[in-house]
Order: C-alpha cells, then structure tokens, then sequence
C-alpha cells in the first residue's frame, strides 16, 4: 500500500451538501407540515453557512445543491453557491471537492446542513482536534487524517474531515460511519472519531424530538 500525502489543516474549506430546500428532509413529514418542513430546513442551512462562515479555522465554503434557492442562501452567506445535477450525495460531495480543491483546500470538512447544535465554536472546536490528531503521534506525523462525527446511534456520519481532501472518497449513506473508518484505514489514514455536539442530527422524527429535547422547540 502507497502511503498517501500527509495532513495539512493550513486551508480548510467546509463542503455543505442539501439536496434542496423543498425536498431534504422528506422523512419528518410525519411530524412537521410541509411548509414547517421547509422552514426548518432553510433555518438550519443559514445557522450551518453562518457557523462555517464566522469559524476561524474555516477558509470558505461550498454549498452543493439542486436548488437555485438554496445556492442563493449560500451567496447571502459569503459561501459559494455550486448548483450540480450529480446523480447522488456522493457524487455531488466529490463535484464540491474539486471545486475546493481547485480554490486552494488543503482540508475539507464534509457538514450537512441538518445538525441543529452546529456553531462556529463546534467547528472549530472539531478542526482543532482533528489538527491535533494530524500530530498526536511522531513516528505518523506524515500521515493523512480522517476525523468523523458519528450521529448518536453510531451509524452514521454527521461530520468528516479529509486532509488532503481526497485521502478517501465519500461514501455517506447507510452506515456510513463504518465505510469511513474502513477506507481510511485501508487508505493508510490516521482514523479519529470524535464526540460532541454535532453528533445530534435531524433525519427521522425520533431524532426531531430528541433535538428538541436537548436544544427546545426548533418549529417557528
């Protein structure tokens, strides 16, 4: 196995993948009413855009979308706003990972927009411990790093950070946690899980009222 190129968390660039604003988060319609639905979804990509836009380890970020209007918010926000017909999340993670790349991205963090703690402190606060793994260990210090947040059933990734940006592809989607920590590994990666407050995520009504349970109401 080739050793891959070392970590560098000098220019970090946030990818933040939405499919649309009408058509993301389709499986809490149990709960919330259409038009609750796409107000939630549009608070919690303006709260992620202003999280990665105000973080200072944060470079730029990227929003990848179907939607015009969510690549609208993303411009409003100082992010750039990247419309792309990809065929799926991952292929359109990797259309954002070019773009970043292209711009300079030594790093990028992956952070879907459905995190309802997401702040500009947690960004940090995760890019510094994801740094600090990149050195944690001297004889490995040439290694690359992939840091992930697992989502709180320990399936999922809520968040994942690459150094250098293609270290490994993406492969979110059904215990993706999983598939991150074996391809990094394959990889030669330094693989770290990290906790906090981004491993709380709104994907399934169970989720909306743990969220809501933790953090209050997030309807109106």
């Amino acid at each position: 196995m080739e050793p891959t190129a070392p970590a560098d968390f000098s220019r970090t660039w946030a990818l933040v993948p939405i499919r649309g604003l009408e058509t993301a988060k389709t499986r809490l319609g149990e709960d919330l009413d259409p038009e609750e639905r796409v107000e939630l979804v549009t608070r919690l990509l303006r709260q992620t855009l202003i999280a990665t836009r105000d973080a200072r380890l944060v470079e730029g970020t990227i929003v990848v979308t179907m939607d015009p209007a969510a690549a609208g918010i993303a411009k409003e926000l100082r992010a750039v706003g990247l419309v792309e017909r990809a065929p799926g999340l991952n292929e359109a993670i990797e259309a954002a990972r070019s773009v970043a790349i292209a711009r300079g991205a030594t790093t990028i963090l992956v952070l879907p927009a459905d995190l309802p703690s997401v702040a500009a402190e947690s960004v940090d606060d995760l890019l510094a411990r994801a740094g600090r793994a990149a050195t944690a260990v001297a004889d490995e210090a040439s290694a690359a790093v992939v840091a992930l947040v697992p989502d709180r059933h320990g399936q999922g990734t809520n968040a994942l950070v690459v150094s250098p940006p293609d270290a490994i592809a993406p492969a979110f989607g059904g215990r993706s946690r999983e598939t991150h920590e074996r391809t990094a590994v394959a990889a030669g990666a330094r693989y770290v899980e990290l906790d906090g407050p981004l491993s709380l995520d709104l994907d399934t009504p169970a989720d909306l009222i743990a969220a809501e349970a933790a953090l209050g109401s997030l309807r109106g």
